[in-house]
């Protein structure tokens, strides 16, 4: 614990006060010595220019202090990048390095070394240096012994070593020489190399002899790894004349030798180290070797993988030192806050530099480096542009809402404010310390979300690219409008005659404000519409990759195809909505009719949207009020237990209608015909003041219909707290009333985020539930009460700048966050899931892909967010969600699926939202709070500490008091949503006698049969010679095969027990019956006697099946678990093939065509004997048994990518085996899913609880490092949720099981909500709608006068509509079914063919 306190101190605390320097204990002393004076230099710089002038400030000194900072960054970015570039394409050279023990100067020349000449003797006669002159040097062999002073004239310590080290030369060798004659040294030079030369060639031998030598005896006083161990190459001189004792005592080790004892000097051990160098390339043919590495160069300054990036940090850099010198040459700063500031600047650029650990408010990645400097840069671009605009004179005085605004008072205030910012290092520093502050592109996400939300009405961002689309398009209609409106108000005009020129601002405004409602912030899908129409050869060539890889998404075609339908239907609605507001508009009915129409249109907005948004969400909810124990208005699904039949949606009720059209009449009339009156009203009044300012209206009525188009739900309060409180309240503040609304929209707005902080709060604080996760908890708990004023100020300022407010290490102790977007997460994260299309075929052979439950279950969740992509806008306007808004969240929980999902954007018919799955078997503190959202309280009858019951279909006192003490609401409890339900059967019971493994056997071996029957290929494989040839043997009658590890009486049916195995007769007695009805079932007749090629092929493919079978059982068949492992080895398409059946790889479809189905579709018919036994007995009802699920059951291996495209393509019946491990065990489950509607009970959360558990989290892990697996703040809190809201975080954070991307949903898409409004208003519709009346007309026209429609357009339409809506897939009842609703619906078709013709849908 307290190295960890230490730790976070030293990297967290002091290194967000520097800039990122600190002493890392760590790394070596030359990376801290230099980050220690690169700081220095950076500090001391500017401080030194800035002191040392003692005249007037100039740009001398400026730009000395640029120029330097340029250059130096210059030259540490350049080599930095060289470094790297260096390490990424040169080549690594090794090279030994051995530290010279002896230090002692070599006083006698060469001749006077005993051992070198006789080396020399030696070398010259080419025999091998004696023994007794080498004997007396234990040091001489590198690795050995050494001897650590050698005496004077001892060579040792200059000669082998530069035999060793042949680049050590340099110095060593101008000292040695300076000692010794020139020629003796360049004849132990040719001595060296002769004797690496002959070591090379013995070693060469050995390697072509093979046996490498006689391995040394073990020396005690030896190292455990000289020369070639340390990886020493064959062709380096350094591993060379290490690895065989580069000295003349090199046969000393293999003959015995003297030992350490039998000398009388204190010796020591040394072995010579790896080193790897590069040569760096300075000029053409000038290279420099670097004895560097890439970890230190990266501990030592950070990488810039790209140029760009380089360019912008030295830009950075020399802006930082620009406008910081610029405001010290100001003099904006005097006495010490000089050297405050100038800390500042040298933290900013040291963090260019170097960042030595992430930031608090964010991950590591390559924006971390450039936050500090960038919002440095901001803040004194600020100041500078602040201090240029007070220089001028005569600066505007304004009034708004009665407050006068001296624009040189409110600018010099700003001004200071900055300056404070930035002079005061406890307050620039210590904002990055606490967090207060994002990385770059988070604030410009969050920046441009907030100015295009409060001010233009737009949707929440969904990323940077989404954030600047957001707020150009806005620049964009808002530039188009204001120039139309400044046109129409700058004449007067009178009631009586409104200008067209303001009819067609009112009807752009209008136009412009719905279509921009119903385009979604991220222009993806829009970009790929685009470039499907402009570029379609580059789609074409995605699609074709797409099919050749046997996967393709159909998300990405659908989300075009609503997209098209959402731009055709806006030419349409669009066109009519500007003619209708330009003759409202031009009609003067607004200013004839001025306050009576106003005081309808407010009366009429009240009264909808408190029926609407109040009256009918709140008889939905699962308790109204809180205070009913169930719903008022009931869905017919509420009282069943599960989803009766098959459905296509939940069933539309009456008050669902209700909804929808009170929602389209408050959209799309009430609220425009507001603003348009407001617009019109204050037009008249702008027209005639001269000091009317435009820009401001036109952002309000751009602002207030798109917010209205895009969600009303809380409009209806925001208007009614706007007439309270400038018609009552404050009559003389009011501007006008558009303005009014404008303002009154963001207060309410900001109203609402603090009511739920607050809400957030209490519930999480509240002394009576509060589950402490730790003894912190406890602590912090009454010391929590003392800080409430400062808890509240929090409160305020985090709802102006909407930042979370999250509980410190999940206790009762709240601090602030820095802002972030609606989002949240600054990386579009995702899971991917694992499967043999991106794993490495070692895994899939040695151990299953992914064969964790995690990811294999996380495709259940994939499938849940499609279904949502389908049905959630739908079911938004339905209300079946309750009210939303951007930024909500909801659990969807139901009997093993929970699931957090988070609506980001909410737009005019479309919702963005992204899904968060959670494990199915979570931990203890999760199951708990499931239990929480899951159990009743309706049978609570207590009151305070007595149980007096309560009043019929009312909740206790008790249970209502609990309820409000939530931070979590129970929306629906019977939400109908397409998904799979899931069955499974362990494997083990179902094999676990061996007539049932025998009986799986047999229809291994009967689908092996039917599968080589409906083989195309069948043919070519009777008519192959060759194949003919390779079974032969099969083709004899005597022929057996007698594996006892793989043939058994037990499992093989046909097993002759005197025989001691299977015979061509034994599989004829028992399959040939099967195998002639199957050839009778083919096109092309096939002969199937007992002796035909088909029987042999059919008992040789029997026997490699079984052979496989035995192999990947590890011929251990008789053993249940090895029978269930080789059964699943087979499964996932692993086949072993013994070299008896290498026949089989003359054509690998028998394999995969043949044998590999044949093993899967077993498996479907052992788990059908235990229903219908009887059945599966006749060959018929076996062939359309396997027909049948042939064509409607996906049965493959969960890690094929087959499994997953059947699963998003939407397939009926998906049936799989698993193996999983539990606690050790092996276990074996035959997985089978039910596509059906699965019944999940919403539950809505606080959003600012979420966004404080989610801040809290990231500030825990990433930058208190608290890594503890079950740390407080993850621990049960049933009244927050906060083990499961914690656990969605992103990982590491949390550990969700599936993250989806985020998706966006369209209303288009969902079947319920087409049935009310008729679908898409498009050319194409209204033509058909036509149409298809002018054709009825002509139709009943032509029954009338006696032609026989059944002839011509009745039994046609009928028969077109029969055949659209035949099922995909049909089983034999189905099949029986369908034949008979069409018999019984003939007789109808004759009686309507005379009175006209009805379409199939409406029978």
């Amino acid at each position: 614990m307290g190295s960890q306190v230490v730790q976070t101190l030293r990297q967290g605390v002091w290194a967000s006060l520097t800039g990122g320097w600190y002493y890392d204990p760590e790394q070596n002393k030359f990376n801290n010595s230099c980050h220690l004076y690169l700081w220095i230099f950076l500090l001391m710089l500017p401080l030194s220019l800035h002191l040392v002038s003692a005249l007037p400030p100039t740009t001398m000194a400026l730009s000395i202090y640029c120029t330097s900072i340029t250059v130096f960054f210059v030259l540490i970015k350049l080599a930095n990048y060289r470094l790297h570039v260096m390490f990424d394409q040169g080549e690594a050279l090794v090279r030994s390095s051995l530290s010279d023990l002896s230090k002692a100067p070599e006083k006698k020349s060469n001749a006077s070394d005993p051992c070198l000449q006789a080396t020399i003797r030696s070398d010259k006669h080419g025999g091998r240096p004696t023994r007794g002159a080498c004997a007396a040097r234990p040091g001489a062999l590198p690795g050995r012994t050494v001897q650590p002073q050698p005496g004077p004239g001892h060579p040792s310590a200059a000669g082998p070593a530069e035999a060793l080290f042949p680049g050590w030369g340099g110095r060593h060798q101008a000292r040695v020489g300076r000692q010794r004659g020139e020629t003796g040294r360049l004849f132990q030079d040719r001595v060296w190399r002769r004797r690496r030369r002959r070591r090379r060639r013995r070693r060469r031998r050995r390697d072509r002899e093979g046996g490498g030598g006689h391995p040394e005896p073990p020396d005690r006083h030896r190292p455990a790894a000289v020369g070639a161990e340390q990886g020493g190459g064959e062709g380096e001189d350094d591993g060379d004349g290490a690895g065989e004792g580069g000295q003349c005592g090199g046969g000393r080790g293999r003959e015995g030798g003297h030992s350490l004892d039998e000398s009388s000097e204190t010796s020591t051990q040394e072995r010579p180290t790896r080193k790897l160098y590069y040569k760096l390339r300075l000029f053409p043919g000038k290279w420099v070797n670097i004895l560097y590495d890439r970890l230190t160069l990266l501990a030592l300054l950070d990488r810039n993988q790209e140029v760009l990036e380089n360019l912008v940090a030295i830009f950075m850099g020399f802006l930082v030192s620009f406008l910081g010198f610029l405001l010290l040459n100001r003099g904006c700063f005097q006495d010490f806050w000089v050297f405050q500031f100038c800390l500042v600047i040298a933290s900013c650029q040291y963090s260019l530099l170097k960042v030595r650990r992430p930031l608090h408010s964010s991950g590591h990645n390559q924006l971390v480096a450039y936050s500090r400097a960038a919002y440095f840069c901001l803040f004194c671009s600020l100041i500078w542009l602040l201090e240029q605009v007070l220089q001028t004179k005569d600066l505007p005085v304004s009034t708004l809402y009665g407050v006068t605004i001296a624009c040189h008072d409110a600018l010099h205030l700003l001004r200071d404010l900055l300056l404070g910012t930035v002079r005061i290092t406890y307050c620039f520093p210590i904002t990055f310390l606490v967090g207060l502050l994002p990385q770059v592109n988070t604030f410009t996400i969050y920046l441009l979300e907030q100015i295009d939300m409060h001010f233009f009405g737009g949707t929440a961002a969904t990323g940077l690219h989404s954030a600047i689309y957001s707020i150009l398009r806005s620049l964009v209609a808002l530039s188009l409008l204001y120039g139309f409106c400044f046109g129409a108000l700058k004449e007067p005009w009178d009631e009586q005659h409104t200008p067209a020129l303001f009819s067609g601002f009112c009807g752009l405004l209008v136009v412009f404000s719905y279509h921009l409602s119903r385009q979604s912030s991220n222009p993806s899908t829009l970009l790929s519409l685009i470039k499907s129409k402009l570029v379609p050869g580059l789609v074409d060539n995605e699609e074709d990759e797409e099919v050749e890889s046997h996967i393709k998404d159909p998300l990405p075609e659908k989300l075009q195809n609503s997209m098209k339908e959402i731009l055709m239907s806006d030419i349409v609605v669009c066109s009519v909505a500007y003619i209708l507001t330009f003759a409202l508009t031009a009609s003067t009915v607004f200013l004839s009719l001025k306050p009576f129409v106003t005081i309808v249109l407010y009366a009429l907005a009240g009264t909808v949207g408190l029926v609407t948004h109040y009256l009918i969400p709140q008889l939905r909810k699962h308790h109204p009020w809180l205070w009913l124990s169930h719903p008022v208005l009931k869905t017919k699904e509420f009282h069943q237990f599960e989803p009766r039949g098959q459905p296509a949606d939940a069933v539309l009720m009456w008050f669902e209608r209700l909804y929808v059209g009170l929602l389209c009449f408050e959209k799309y009339v009430v609220y425009p015909a507001i603003v348009l009156s407001a617009l019109t009203n204050d037009g008249f009044s702008l027209s005639h003041r001269k000091s009317g300012d435009v820009l401001l209206t036109t952002v309000a009525g751009l602002k207030l219909l798109r917010s209205s188009f895009c969600d009303p739900s809380f409009q209806f309060l925001t208007l009614l707290f706007t007439l309270i409180f400038f018609h009552f309240d404050c009559p003389r503040a009011s501007e006008s009333f558009l303005l009014d609304f404008f303002l009154m929209s963001i207060i309410f707005h900001k109203m609402r985020e603090l009511l739920l902080k607050l809400h957030f709060i209490l519930v999480y604080m509240a002394p009576w539930q509060i589950a402490w996760g730790s003894a912190f908890h406890a602590f912090a708990q009454p010391f929590a009460v003392p800080h409430s004023a400062m808890l509240l100020l929090q409160t305020l300022l985090t709802t102006i700048f909407y930042t979370p407010l999250s509980p410190f290490l999940g206790s009762a102790i709240f601090i602030s966050s820095y802002p972030r977007p609606v989002k949240f997460w600054e990386r579009n994260y995702n899971t991917k899931r694992i499967d043999n299309s991106n794993s490495r075929l070692v895994s899939q052979v040695d151990k299953e892909t992914g064969c964790d439950d995690n990811n294999l279950n996380s495709i259940f969740y994939e499938y849940l967010t499609r279904s949502l992509q389908h049905s959630l806008c739908g079911d938004l306007l339905l209300g079946r969600w309750g009210n939303c808004s951007a930024g909500d969240c909801f659990i969807l929980a139901s009997d093993y699926l929970n699931a957090l999902v988070h609506l980001i954007e909410i737009g005019n018919g479309l919702v963005t939202f992204q899904l968060r799955g959670l494990e199915f078997r979570g931990t203890y503190c999760q199951q708990r709070e499931v239990e929480a959202i899951t159990e009743g309280v309706e049978e609570d009858e207590a009151c305070c500490c007595c149980e007096p019951g309560h009043l019929p279909h009312v909740l206790s006192c008790n249970a209502a008091f609990n309820l409000r003490w939530l931070a979590w609401e129970v929306t629906a409890t019977k939400y109908l949503l397409e998904g799979y339900s899931i069955s499974e059967n362990n494997a083990a019971t179902m094999l676990q006698v061996y007539d049932l493994r025998k009986l799986l056997v047999t229809y291994y071996l009967k689908c092996i049969i039917y599968f080589l029957a409906q083989s195309p290929k069948l043919q070519g494989w009777l008519q192959d010679s060759s194949l003919q040839e390779a079974l032969q043997s099969y083709t004899k009658w005597h022929h057996i095969e007698r594996d006892p590890q793989v043939f058994s009486v037990k499992i093989d049916e046909d097993y002759v027990h005197c025989l001691q195995g299977v015979t061509r007769a034994s599989f004829c007695n028992v399959h040939l019956e099967w195998l002639q009805y199957c050839a009778g079932k083919m096109e092309t007749p096939v002969p199937s006697d007992e002796d035909s090629t088909l029987v042999t092929l059919a008992y040789a493919l029997s026997v490699l099946g079984r052979r496989s079978l035995g192999t990947a059982s590890h011929n251990m068949s008789n053993s249940l678990e090895s029978f269930l492992y080789g059964f699943n080895t087979l499964f996932k398409g692993d086949f072993r093939i013994a070299t008896k059946d290498e026949w089989v790889f003359a054509d690998m479809d028998l394999l995969q065509k043949v044998v590999a189905p044949a093993v899967r579709m077993s498996l479907k018919l052992h788990q059908d004997h235990f229903t219908c036994l009887e059945e599966t007995e006749e060959a018929s009802v076996l062939y359309d048994a396997i027909t049948t699920y042939r064509s409607s059951l996906v049965i493959c291996h969960e890690s094929d990518p087959a499994w997953r495209e059947a699963v998003l393509s939407s397939r009926d019946t998906l049936l799989t085996l698993r193996h999983m491990m539990d606690e050790g065990a092996d276990e074996y489950k035959v997985i089978m899913l039910y596509k059906r509607h699965l019944s999940f009970k919403v539950i809505k959360i606080n959003k600012e609880c979420v966004r404080g558990l989610w801040a809290g989290q990231q500030q825990e892990l990433v930058f208190l490092r608290n890594r503890n697996p079950e740390r407080g703040s993850i621990q049960n809190s049933k009244q927050a949720l906060r083990n499961m809201v914690n656990s969605s975080c992103d990982q590491p954070l949390g550990y969700p099981m599936y993250v989806s991307p985020l998706t966006t949903s369209y209303a288009g898409t969902h079947r319920t909500l087409r049935t009310i409004g008729g679908g898409a208003l498009t050319m194409d519709a209204i033509r058909s709608w036509l149409c298809s009346k002018w054709v009825r007309k002509d139709n009943l026209t032509s029954c009338n006068s006696g032609v026989n429609m059944e002839d011509v357009d009745c039994a046609a339409g009928g028969s077109s509509s029969l055949s659209n809506n035949h099922p995909s897939s049909m089983t034999s009842n189905s099949l029986s079914l369908y034949q008979h609703r069409t018999r019984t619906t003939r007789p109808h078709r004759h009686h309507n063919a005379g009175g006209g013709a009805i379409p199939w849908s409406h029978r």
